[in-house]
């Protein structure tokens, strides 16, 4: 991540800008990839089976990662693009810091351990999952949030301070909606919570196109993002609950791993769509194919319905 910033920084060519971003894990969604978060999943769910503080430690998990989230984009806002790269070299080294302090915890060690191949169904419950992801992540890819703000722009000609502040508020809302998950999946089970919210969330962003102004495609956005993470930390304890703790790694490894590879292909599709002033057809594919994931995952898994955190 450090040599990443520093490459950005300079950013002599394309074909650099190309390499410090594979090798600095940058997303243009402003979500983590790379190796970090199926290691982070399987620590966090620890030996805790089918419950527990599980949901807990998963919502406080994205409430930080979205807070942060949230004021790297207002930091953007306020600093030059120069110093924001830079800033995120920086901050690759204070995260190799942070990651040589964490104990190395047994249960992280047992959970690692291998799995003889015969104990592991060749279409189980971690496939079924991992391509119902995949198709949600696919979705996601056509209205990431640098689509968002370069939509935004050509529709509105909103500048790069107000893209700030927008998807500062996004993200603060995302975080916000985070804190009421684990008692909304207590009370109605993981499934329900990861299906019912995220359902509305993406009939919002059907709409955002269609808002004549400015200020009601704000609005109708940010109502989608108050709603649209709920579904994050009960995946992730979903996800946990459903394999044995030896497999947390392999499964966190496997559903995080076809997120960003089916989001790739997205953006191009919406590139296109924008070259040919179809606005709107990115947040419609999008959107459709969520609801999509969302009715099939409620179908293929409805036997787990009452699973709770």
């Amino acid at each position: 991540m450090a040599l990443a910033g520093a490459l950005l920084a300079v950013a002599p060519s394309a074909a650099l800008v190309v390499v410090a971003a594979l090798l600095g894990t940058v997303s243009p969604t402003g979500q983590d990839v790379g190796p970090f978060i199926p290691i982070e999943q399987a620590l966090i769910a620890g030996d805790d089976a089918h419950g527990g503080p599980t949901m807990r430690r998963f919502s406080a998990y994205n409430i930080v990662g979205n807070t942060a989230t949230a004021f790297g984009a207002l930091l953007a806002a306020a600093f030059a693009p120069g110093a924001v790269l830079i800033g995120y070299g920086v901050t690759g080294v204070l995260l190799a810091g942070v990651y040589a302090m964490l104990p190395a915890e047994q249960a992280a060690r047992r959970s690692a351990e291998p799995v003889a191949p015969k104990t592991r169904p060749r279409w189980g419950p971690v496939e079924q999952l991992t391509v119902l992801f995949g198709v949600d992540a696919l979705a996601g890819g056509f209205v990431v949030q640098s689509f968002l703000a370069y939509w935004f722009h050509l529709r509105f000609g909103t500048d790069e301070h107000q893209l700030g502040l927008l998807l500062f508020g996004a993200n603060m809302l995302a975080t916000f909606s985070l804190v009421a998950a684990p008692w909304l999946a207590r009370r109605i089970g993981l499934l329900p919570t990861m299906v019912f919210t995220h359902l509305p969330s993406n009939l919002l962003l059907i709409a955002v196109p269609y808002m004549p102004t400015y200020q009601l495609a704000v609005t109708i956005l940010l109502a989608r993002f108050a709603l649209s993470q709920m579904d994050v930390p009960s995946r992730q304890a979903f996800t946990m609950a459903l394999v044995a703790p030896e497999e947390r790694h392999r499964a966190a490894g496997l559903t995080n791993a076809v997120r960003p590879a089916a989001a790739a292909a997205a953006p191009v599709l919406a590139g296109l769509a924008l070259q040919n002033a179809a606005f709107g057809l990115p947040f419609l594919l999008a959107g459709s194919l969520k609801v999509a994931y969302d009715l099939a995952l409620l179908v293929v898994f409805s036997r787990h319905r009452d699973l709770r955190s």
